[in-house]
């Protein structure tokens, strides 16, 4: 097929390289411009951009999709469908209709599960054991369209936001490919989702970042997780001081009452009492400096059992 692909960060990497193997003709990549980065503020390319490079398939970066520009573009490559994975912004209706097979979105959910602009990370802090991929046709709506195929990805017990990241890239790539030539064989059946148990997955604010430790530990434990490792969980020492966490679990040192918060050993890591049953921090990014191992902070003399963090 004739493929018009729309996607920006690595997640979408995933189902480029599998579109490109596979022996699809990709026509065109669309993908966000180029933005500042790193303290240099250093203008650099999304990685999408990086591999279509590579590839030598023409890169476009328009600022809108909705100008006559891009509609005659549209016409100019004349694809048979629009792959769309992770994009970053809303297709209009002109550019929905315009190829054969409509355009295809790689969504890292199973639907009507988890619509929005994190259901990844949202799937791992609201302590799923399972998540998965769905291809489904676009419409107008946020992650409302008809659905073409899915497929299930386990969440193990310690997986982070990069693992799970991960196995939904390699999952949606393998699905991507078998969607595709399902609909050029016309043995898809698109099924409409069931709106009244769709659930949305809002966009992660700092406001969600901020470890609550009167809640349960495996709660506080799914939270940390489902951030790292970015944009990463914080805490607050004494001093009022941040302190991100990069790793943890549940811990089983608890042996009497403490305070939610209350830091109650160091030995390996740093055990916080919950609200029910307590985590041990195991990586941490103290205010001002760079990743450590817990043990490394503890021996810094930067905490000590007793103090309460918040």
């Amino acid at each position: 097929m004739k493929i018009l692909f729309m996607g920006t960060p690595d997640f979408a990497v995933f189902s480029l390289r599998a579109l490109i193997e596979a022996g699809h003709e990709i026509c065109g990549v669309v993908t966000q411009p180029d933005k500042p980065r790193g303290r240099g503020y250093t203008l650099t390319p999304p990685p999408v951009k990086v591999v279509a490079t590579e590839c030598a398939i023409p890169v476009y970066q328009p600022a809108t999709l909705r100008d006559e520009a891009f509609a005659s573009l549209l016409s100019e490559l004349s694809p048979d469908v629009c792959v769309v994975v992770a994009y970053g912004k809303i297709l209009p209706e002109n550019v929905l209709k315009f190829p054969k097979y409509g355009c295809v979105n790689v969504h890292g959910s199973l639907l009507p599960e988890y619509r929005g602009a994190a259901p990844m990370q949202r799937a791992i802090i609201d302590g799923k054991a399972v998540t998965g991929i769905t291809t489904m046709l676009m419409d107008v709506g946020l992650d409302t369209g008809d659905m073409l195929l899915c497929e299930k990805v386990e969440i193990l017990e310690n997986d982070n936001f990069e693992d799970i990241h991960d196995k939904l890239g390699e999952c949606g790539a393998s699905l991507i490919v078998k969607t595709l030539d399902a609909l050029e064989k016309e043995t898809l059946t698109p099924t409409p989702q069931n709106g009244a148990t769709a659930t949305y997955a809002a966009k992660i604010t700092k406001a969600d970042c901020l470890i609550d430790f009167s809640k349960d530990a495996k709660t506080v434990h799914d939270l940390i997780r489902g951030l790292s490792p970015i944009p990463l969980s914080f805490t607050h020492t004494p001093d009022g001081k941040l302190l991100k966490v990069t790793r943890a679990c549940i811990s089983d040192k608890q042996k009497t009452p403490a305070a939610a918060g209350e830091v109650i050993s160091l030995d390996g890591g740093i055990t916080v009492a919950c609200g029910q049953g307590a985590v041990e921090l195991l990586g941490v990014i103290p205010e001002g400096k760079s990743r450590m191992s817990a043990a490394d902070f503890i021996r810094g003399r930067k905490i000590a059992v007793g103090d309460i963090l918040k």
